[in-house]
């Protein structure tokens, strides 16, 4: 039995097949379920976000369920597996958990440190909780993921300025246009993405912010936090025809800002210059839109280029984060053998107190003569026999667990009793 993860990233894959594998938290336990039927799959969570898609499993047998994923991953993209084969990667067991710890902590992210991964981590564990897909192995994984993040950004400074992907949205913007002091500001969306957005917003001073969302409700409560106003889809083009800036990450799936629209809105905008930065995954706005006049479309692609120049004061924690993580790699796989060694020594010292009352009760049917007296005095001494025998066994099996010995004496007990 192994943990296994498989998955394609913004840092393995180009931008267009990442949106491909992208999983809508609506399809989450769907895709839950057809890896959970897998024949090989045991348990299962599924994190999606604008960086990454990966399947975390609990694989009864490695090769086989590597095949499973594979193929989980070609429907998803709807692509052949030999597109995907340089596209993929694979860490399995305690690779497999430092890499969960990397991404929890923000080291895997297109910026470094950014503390929305961390959420992003907990709700896909809690998803496949309530999906009834996880079991003791994932859970400790990933309960064990969420303390390491939390460490990660409590005790170093890894966390430290524009630390989300929304902040660095709007910073790059902001880089773009020299000032957003005087800018019209379109934000559409209204999630996680969106809020982080209108609060960096809110710091750099825009003249006028609107927000567009599928529910008004939670465009007005966004456009309050600014000063602004919410705005119905449906005024979405004429709202471009004024703006300088568009910032937009929904949940669609599919474009909502389309090439013909954009370009019917350019000749309205009589020569002004249009910045638009796309930070959804899939894309909100065609990539076709950057071929028109005057506009300049930014998307995550953009964003991974801009914050890794803007890093390199987090980039002197990533040592420390790392040695962090190193330790609870280490206390992870500890305790993770440590728990498998459990019922080891539980099957061990069933199968002799199995044998011991077998003999016991040999004993007692050839001599029936024994009063009470003598059967409990056969009884404690054989007890203690066994205990005494089994102690230093049980000892040993769990002083070593975790350890490369430990496995060694595990694997040696199992043959040597038949377990």
């Amino acid at each position: 039995m192994s943990i296994v993860v498989m998955g394609v990233s913004h840092r393995s894959a180009p931008l267009e097949l990442l949106e491909r594998c992208t999983v809508a938290a609506a399809d989450v336990p769907k895709r839950l379920a057809d890896l959970a039927s897998c024949a090989n799959v045991s348990e299962a969570v599924v994190v999606s976000t604008c960086n990454r898609t990966e399947a975390y499993v609990v694989a009864e047998k490695f090769h086989a369920a590597f095949g499973e994923m594979r193929d989980f991953f070609c429907t998803l993209s709807g692509a052949a597996p030999a597109e995907l084969s340089d596209h993929l990667y694979v860490h399995y067991d305690d690779d497999a958990a430092r890499h969960l710890f990397r991404v929890a902590s923000g080291l895997e992210s297109a910026v470094v440190g950014e503390h929305e991964i961390l959420g992003q981590v907990r709700t896909a564990w809690d998803t496949a909780r309530t999906e009834g897909a996880t079991g003791a192995v994932l859970n400790h994984l990933f309960r064990h993921s969420v303390s390491a993040g939390k460490r990660a950004r409590t005790e170093t400074g890894i966390a430290r300025g524009t630390a989300s992907i929304s902040h660095a949205a709007v910073s790059m913007a902001k880089n773009h246009l020299g000032t957003l002091e005087d800018a019209q500001v379109l934000v559409v969306g209204a999630g996680e993405m969106a809020e982080g957005m209108i609060v960096a917003l809110a710091a750099a001073g825009p003249a006028a912010v609107q927000v567009a969302n599928r529910t008004p409700s939670h465009a007005e409560a966004l456009a309050a936090r600014v000063g602004g106003r919410h705005l119905p889809l449906g005024s979405l083009e004429d709202a471009l025809v004024e703006v300088d800036l568009l910032l937009t990450s929904t949940g669609a799936s599919s474009v909502i800002v389309d090439h013909a629209s954009v370009g019917a809105i350019i000749e309205r905008r009589a020569g002004r210059p249009l910045l638009i930065v796309d930070i959804a995954v899939p894309r909100d706005v065609d990539p076709a839109v950057a071929r028109l006049p005057g506009v300049t479309l930014l998307d995550m692609d953009d964003l991974s280029r801009f914050a890794e120049v803007g890093q390199a004061g987090r980039q002197a924690e990533v040592a420390a984060v790392e040695s962090i993580l190193a330790d609870e790699t280490e206390r992870f796989s500890a305790d993770r053998t440590a728990r498998e060694m459990a019922p080891l020594i539980e099957s061990l010292r069933g199968k002799a107190e199995a044998v011991r009352q077998s003999e016991l009760e040999r004993a007692l049917a050839a001599h029936p003569d024994l009063d009470d007296d003598a059967r409990e005095a056969l009884e404690r001494a054989t007890a203690a026999l066994v205990n005494k025998l089994m102690h230093e066994p049980t000892v040993a099996l769990r002083s070593a667990a975790g350890k490369a010995k430990g496995d060694r004496l595990a694997d040696s007990v199992r043959d040597l009793f038949d377990l």
